[in-house]
């Protein structure tokens, strides 16, 4: 019976499964990105119960091999470019070995002053490659939609101090693109906003916010009696990856007194380029701004970071400590506990200092610049082809297309391509028609990968 791994059996299984994953990194387009598998097919295979006394290692990875692995969608795989295209680079996979080892939780400076300062000084970093003021204060969770309710949190408590004491008040009211990720509707669902006071602001042809008709709906809910609060612009739309005007965004909520909140969970990094920065004029007087390293920074998931330049607010709207959690330190050491919900953090600056310092700003910027350029010539591809039509500007990595045809035809074609399990595609839904998506941001993606699939979709189309 197993009661504790010895250190020589760890050493031993530690290689193995090391020797896996520099396998599984080397012959990843081995694999089909998309398994074939039914549902449940995988359940009907494992013991519908624990077992009562242990099991050797080598079964355990024998089982993992043989039976997990065929039913994985390979997220790390160079042809995986449906919903956003991510990727566990080898630093950052190194950094989560050594997090998960280490198993700190940093609640608290004092519970592990390493994970608290490394994750200040890491963001610190982050910050200034985004060209952010040093005033943002960073804070990392697990994913954006957290980090949109929480931001989302201290917009309510800028405008209602009084809601963390007495609750809901009815008439607080929130304002985003009807091309914003569904995680702020979410978050107004779970802080008490309601449905109800969520405002989608129309397009434009380009899929961007019209900042002409958030200011009339905002106008129209103060003279209805409503309570206007915060707005979030994002830069980088999950169907498009559009990127809504901030700057006159920011100007009107300033006049309005309204919370900015930008959601660059996609397309953040891209600030990182000087030459693209444009892009996101007046980013730096937002309140928050959410950015997910595990989407385009090469990052394994989970880590999504927050920043705000009103971090004051932000821990007024959560700060709660009980005595069992009370420490003496003086007022330089930072709680992070303080500044959202979860109470336990992993360790996850760790990964991304890894990747940081590995790479450097100009290995990002190098991989990144691909990846834009790759996306251009894939749109020019689609234009120039007789059989499809492309659907969307590409401002970032994402290309938006369409066969010419009925959506029935698009459906099919899709189920077609990702059957092939050679590249995995999904699809959005822009002014009622189906549209095909394909997202470049894998970080061992090259440009023969996008062309060869680019001809997979063409072959699948013409059969």
């Amino acid at each position: 019976m197993n009661i504790s791994m010895k250190l020589d059996e760890f050493q031993r299984s530690s290689q193995q499964v090391l020797d896996w994953i520099t396998h599984y990194l080397t012959h990843i387009r081995d694999y089909p990105v998309l398994p074939a598998v039914s549902p449940g097919e995988l359940t009907a295979k494992l013991p519908p119960h624990a077992p009562e006394t242990g099991e050797p290692m080598e079964r355990i990875l024998q089982d993992f091999r043989e039976l997990i692995v065929p039913a994985i969608t390979h997220w790390n795989h160079p042809g995986f470019h449906a919903y956003f295209s991510i990727s566990a680079s080898p630093p950052g996979i190194l950094g989560e070995m050594l997090a998960a080892a280490l198993n700190v939780n940093h609640m608290v400076w004092k519970s592990c002053p390493a994970a608290t300062e490394l994750e200040q000084v890491t963001l610190g970093w982050l910050r200034e490659w985004l060209g952010l003021p040093d005033e943002y204060f960073g804070v990392i969770h697990d994913t954006a939609s957290i980090n949109t309710f929480h931001a989302m949190a201290a917009a309510r408590e800028a405008a209602f101090p009084e809601f963390r004491v007495e609750g809901a008040q009815a008439g607080l009211t929130l304002y985003a693109s009807e091309q914003a990720h569904s995680s702020v509707e979410k978050a107004a669902m779970a802080l008490g906003i309601g449905q109800k006071y969520v405002r989608k602001v129309p397009v434009d042809d380009e899929f961007r916010m019209r900042p002409e008709a958030l200011a009339e709906m905002v106008e129209a809910d103060l003279a209805a009696g409503l309570r206007p609060f915060c707005v979030v612009v994002t830069t980088g739309t999950t169907s498009t990856t559009s990127i809504d005007p901030v700057e006159p965004v920011v100007e009107m909520a300033a006049r309005r007194n309204l919370w900015v909140h930008v959601d660059a969970a996609y397309g953040g990094p891209i600030a990182i380029l000087p030459e693209k920065r444009h892009l996101f004029a007046g980013i730096e007087r937002a309140d928050s701004l959410v950015i997910n390293p595990h989407k385009w920074l090469f990052t394994p998931t989970d880590c999504s970071v927050l920043y705000t330049r009103r971090p004051e607010i932000l821990k007024r709207a959560f700060s709660l400590t009980p005595e069992y959690l009370k420490t003496s330190e003086d007022h330089r050491a930072v709680n992070l506990m303080d500044y959202g919900v979860p109470l336990g953090r992993r360790f996850r600056s760790l990964k991304l200092w890894f990747i940081l310092r590995y790479y450097g700003r100009e290995g990002v910027s190098r991989i990144l610049r691909r990846h834009l350029a790759w996306a251009q010539e894939l749109a020019a591809a689609v234009s120039a082809d007789p059989q499809f039509e492309l659907c969307a500007p590409v401002p970032l990595g994402t290309v938006c297309f369409r066969k010419k045809g009925s959506d029935e035809e698009n459906r099919l074609l899709l189920d077609r391509v990702n059957a092939t399990g050679k590249i995995f595609l999904s699809h959005t839904v822009l002014r009622e028609r189906f549209v095909l998506r394909f997202s470049i941001g894998h970080i061992e993606a090259t440009r023969d990968d996008v062309l060869e699939a680019w001809e997979l979709i063409r072959r699948c189309a013409s059969s």
